[in-house]
């Protein structure tokens, strides 16, 4: 009876290791936030993609939170990404569900109602989950999450140089505001489905001469996509460049180019 017992010990030993080294993943925990990052990095070029340059407005800066409890003694961290797109009020459930249809089929993204309004989910893969929802009036925001996860080797943003139209673009917009250009603006980028990179160039510059969004005008050629003060926002090229004026003249100018639809 006790070698039988020892034998069973050991074959159920040997199970669990060869499963571990050869099945895949059947919860978040057994994938680590370095494993997620591409997978999230991909997830916000499709988004891209499905949002469209007409209706895309930033990408903005990936947020890692660390502290979070994969198990009760084990520590863990977050990375969440997110896509800013144009939907003026009343269009909401409209953009919503034409991203969802233009998503990847495996993704079973889906429109439904929400507590203030409609909501976007989605299955990135990996355990890897997007949401989208309004957030201000004329937007809507797509949010891709790893939700806690071990750190691994943690999260390394890809990197890309601040030129081309995208870095023109900001220049010329804080030149209209009345702001030097910035020298070290902040970049995010995404890889595009199809190839490329959708990027935004971002500079959030502090107090300064007093700035209106009236003196986007001409750049935007009169047609603003967004024209609610103290946000503004226009197509040049293939660049949307979209303006917030806070407190204090403070100014934040981001400039993006998107991935082909």
């Amino acid at each position: 009876m006790l070698v039988a017992t020892a034998a069973w010990a050991v074959l159920l030993a040997v199970l669990t290791w060869t499963s571990v080294r050869d099945d895949p993943p059947t919860v978040r925990e057994q994938r680590t936030l370095h494993q997620a990052g591409p997978v999230v990095d991909r997830a916000i070029g499709e988004l891209v993609r499905a949002a469209g340059p007409s209706s895309l407005l930033e990408l903005g800066p990936a947020k890692v939170a660390e502290g979070c409890r994969v198990t009760p003694f084990a520590d863990g961290a977050r990375l969440r990404r997110d896509v800013g797109v144009l939907a003026p009020t009343g269009t909401e459930r409209t953009v919503l569900t034409g991203i969802a249809e233009r998503l990847p089929a495996g993704w079973q993204a889906r429109v439904g109602s929400g507590l203030n309004g409609p909501e976007l989910y989605a299955d990135a893969g990996e355990f890897v989950a997007v949401e989208g929802r309004p957030t201000v009036d004329g937007q809507v925001r797509l949010v891709v999450d790893t939700g806690c996860r071990p750190t691994g080797a943690g999260y390394t943003p890809a990197t890309a140089s601040a030129t081309g139209p995208a870095a023109a673009a900001l220049t010329a917009a804080l030149g209209a505001l009345g702001r030097p250009g910035d020298a070290t603006p902040e970049r995010v980028t995404a890889p595009c489905p199809g190839g490329g990179l959708a990027q935004t160039v971002r500079s959030a510059g502090g107090p300064g001469p007093a700035a209106s969004t009236a003196s986007l005008a001409a750049l935007a050629g009169n047609a603003p996509l967004v024209d609610a003060p103290p946000v503004y926002a226009y197509r040049t090229g293939p660049v949307t460049v979209l303006a917030e004026l806070g407190p204090d003249d403070a100014v934040r100018v981001a400039a993006t180019v998107g991935c082909p639809g």
